[in-house]
């Protein structure tokens, strides 16, 4: 089955080349979360135009707003670590989990719905 690194889910930690790449996944998992952890926090959303470039705003639970460009040295990281260089990677993850027989991965559904959802 496929999991999503550092989830419930993952599967047990196993000897000799399978533990270092089961290290690896956790590894992984852990960069994307301090990396958010440090970011811009809330929901970013596309609102137009901020003079030529695109207005990209993160709206936080408690309704206050912050404009990503202004806490750039808190989202870099996220930016440069998430660009689009890893799509490949991602989507094959995605089609994998799609294609297991009768094994979902919520994990997998779950990124899905946040992707398909903005």
């Amino acid at each position: 089955m496929s999991t999503m690194p550092g989830s419930e889910s993952a599967a047990p930690r196993t000897t000799g080349l399978r533990a270092m790449e089961h290290d690896e996944l956790l590894e992984a998992a852990e960069l994307i979360e301090q990396l958010a952890e440090s970011s811009t926090r809330g929901q970013w959303q596309r609102r137009g135009l901020l003079a030529t470039r695109p207005e990209i705003v993160a709206r936080r639970a408690d309704g206050s707003t912050e404009h990503v460009a202004e806490a750039r040295a808190g989202s870099v990281r996220w930016i440069s670590t998430l660009s689009p260089a890893i799509a490949p990677a991602l989507a094959g993850w995605l089609r994998s989990a799609a294609c297991q027989d009768g094994q979902l991965d919520p994990n997998a559904l779950s990124l899905a719905r946040e992707l398909l959802g903005r």
